[in-house]
């Protein structure tokens, strides 16, 4: 078995390809969500369900040894180091509203360790990769190299958070703090906001909340793309789901000098 992340390059754009199958279609007339949440809300929809199942099956058949992790259904353990991370619609309330900026998240690890990264954009037809030290995007134009702006003053950054509501307790005056020395903010991009960081539009994204389908796909492609990914506190475990991902390490370790006392 190839144990290049590289090599599965090509399978990860295939699962897009099978979300894209399943979502598209169903963009415009998203329909009525489930809500999965116990308390608040969290929705679901058909769309998410069946483009999770459509890559699963495609996982399942081509390399049965691997895990899968997804957000809409159980995991299942891998025989040996490869697991894919999936997300088949990261931003389902865009997605319910009939906006343009969800995404597909398709994460490759390795004994645990993101690798490979996909984030697909459907409806602007936009597809980011990353992997080692490779980082692309694929458009209708063609591929092109990804490379952060490399903005290294929190004062001149573009900031993007999915939701202000998504910060609680002292998170929400730690998130503040930044976004008051930031030059300007934009909310509810999911994660769209990650691929537009590895493009170089913006500069900065902090947030809260996060599960590992959200964040491991993110992680090879803005590394790639020359960016950094931590946590709050300046460090790479994620599992708090406090993330920050910062066009240059000096813009995240300004990033983090004011989030630190919330950290978790």
């Amino acid at each position: 078995m190839n144990d290049d992340p590289a090599a599965f390059a090509d399978f990860a754009i295939r699962l897009a390809d099978a979300a894209r199958a399943e979502t598209l279609p169903r963009w415009r007339n998203a329909g009525a969500a489930r809500n999965k949440a116990t308390t608040g809300y969290d929705p679901v929809t058909e769309a998410d369900l069946a483009a999770e199942e459509a890559m699963r099956a495609l996982i399942e058949r081509d390399y049965p040894d691997h895990g899968i992790a997804g957000e809409e259904s159980d995991e299942r353990p891998a025989n040996g180091p490869w697991c894919w991370s999936l997300d088949p619609i990261d931003g389902t309330r865009s997605f319910i509203c009939g906006m343009p900026s969800w995404v597909t998240l398709i994460g490759l690890l390795q004994n645990g360790e993101p690798m490979l990264g996909l984030i697909d954009a459907p409806r602007v037809n936009e597809r980011y990769l990353g992997y080692g030290a490779t980082a692309l995007v694929i458009d209708g134009d063609g591929e092109h190299l990804l490379r952060t702006s490399g903005c290294a003053r929190l004062a001149d950054s573009r900031l993007c958070a999915t939701d202000p509501a998504m910060f609680k307790g002292s998170e929400v005056d730690a998130f503040e703090r930044v976004r008051a020395k930031s030059r300007t903010i934009r909310y509810g991009l999911d994660g769209y906001a990650y691929a537009r960081l590895a493009a170089g539009s913006v500069d900065l994204v902090v947030e809260s909340g996060l599960k590992p389908y959200d964040y491991n796909a993110l992680i090879p492609v803005i590394r790639a793309a020359g960016g950094v990914v931590g946590n709050w506190r300046g460090g790479t475990e994620m599992s708090n789901g406090q993330i920050v991902a910062a066009a240059s390490q000096e813009l995240f370790d300004q990033t983090v000098s004011l989030l630190g006392p919330a950290a978790l």
